[in-house]
């Protein structure tokens, strides 16, 4: 099984048009277009019934303090955890492709409604759901697809894994409210293949992207 994407390259960096944030001098950082990328999945195998695509960044500092403070950095050292940025199942066995845009095509405050999506999928929630839960503009459910936001004081760039899995089921045994870990969860003895793709993305000026 291959994933490729008309968007970017793998290994290489994400365009800001699918961001959430794109540099700004004046500000550090502003709110992008936030299109998901294009992706396409081929060779998948003969069994498969339905396939699942999972963005998650593994860079994200497992604490916040230093987060976007003026005069602070974000150490390299420092333990990173996944923060998903994606969760769509239940795509047809018929499907091997998805365009840019076609999941999202821009920053939506309080978060884009789910589960319900194209081609007759579910999006689960993304971790903007826990980032902006504090927040009384932005907070809400983040359904779908939010691209990359790093930290924009990280020492690291941060990479982003575009991964679709071929299922040997048709629907994921899952219902209500779910997130990357539970999709992971509900995946495991169903999955015929799978195959990943992996962008860079950074805010840091100091580092080049």
């Amino acid at each position: 099984m291959k994933l490729t994407s008309a968007s970017f390259s793998d290994g290489h960096p994400i365009p800001g048009d699918f961001s959430f944030c794109t540099p700004d001098p004046a500000h550090h950082v502003c709110l992008g277009k936030n299109l998901n990328p294009q992706l396409t999945w081929l060779d998948a195998p003969a069994g498969s019934k339905s396939f699942v695509i999972i963005c998650h960044d593994p860079d994200v500092p497992s604490q916040g303090d230093d987060v976007n403070q003026e005069g602070r950095t974000i150490p390299a050292a420092l333990p990173r955890v996944d923060f998903f940025h994606w969760v769509l199942v239940d795509l047809p066995a018929t499907l091997n492709t998805v365009g840019a845009g076609e999941f999202s095509h821009t920053v939506t405050p309080r978060g884009k409604s789910g589960p319900q999506a194209a081609h007759g999928s579910r999006q689960g929630i993304n971790n903007y759901t826990d980032w902006f839960a504090g927040d009384n503009d932005m907070r809400g459910d983040y359904y779908g697809y939010d691209g990359p936001c790093p930290p924009w004081n990280d020492e690291i760039i941060h990479h982003y894994i575009f991964t679709v899995y071929a299922l040997d089921i048709e629907k994921l045994p899952i219902e209500g409210k779910f997130g990357g870990p539970e999709v992971r969860n509900a995946m495991q003895g169903h999955i015929l293949a799978q195959a990943s793709l992996t962008g860079t993305y950074t805010l840091n000026p100091a580092l080049s992207r």
